[in-house]
């Protein structure tokens, strides 16, 4: 009885942590998910929408974030549970065949042992 109680507590306390993600007028998400590894630049374009909103995304969770963006282009795993998520935003090396790892311009999203997002980095794209 008293473990059933712990783990309803744990998992209570565990969903309530960060916030809803609020919207984001102008962000076309679909738009977003179906340009995979930024290959076809059409995240590009989005990018001053995220940084508009970029303080509403601060506390979120990363269960939303991945609902929103979709998966990450890349993910790597920090200390105590720390997680970074990567997307690409415009074509590069990573458009290649088996998408090879690429510091082309990426969007970098970290979350914190609690899941919720900590950081984010957006890169400087300057037109041509």
């Amino acid at each position: 009885m008293l473990r059933a109680a712990f783990t309803g507590l744990m998992a209570l306390a565990c969903t309530s942590c960060g916030h809803d993600l609020p919207a984001l007028p102008g962000f076309d998400a679909a738009t977003w998910r179906a340009d995979s590894y930024g290959c076809q630049n059409r995240r590009r374009q989005l990018l001053p929408v995220l940084e508009k909103h970029r303080n509403a995304l601060y506390g979120s969770r990363i269960n939303d974030i991945t609902a929103l963006l979709g998966h990450p282009d890349e993910e790597e795993l920090g200390e105590q549970s720390d997680k970074v998520y990567i997307y690409y935003v415009t074509p590069g090396l990573h458009c290649a065949p088996g998408h090879p790892r690429s510091g082309s311009n990426r969007m970098l999203l970290r979350s914190g042992a609690t899941g919720t997002i900590t950081e984010i980095i957006l890169p400087v794209i300057k037109d041509k």
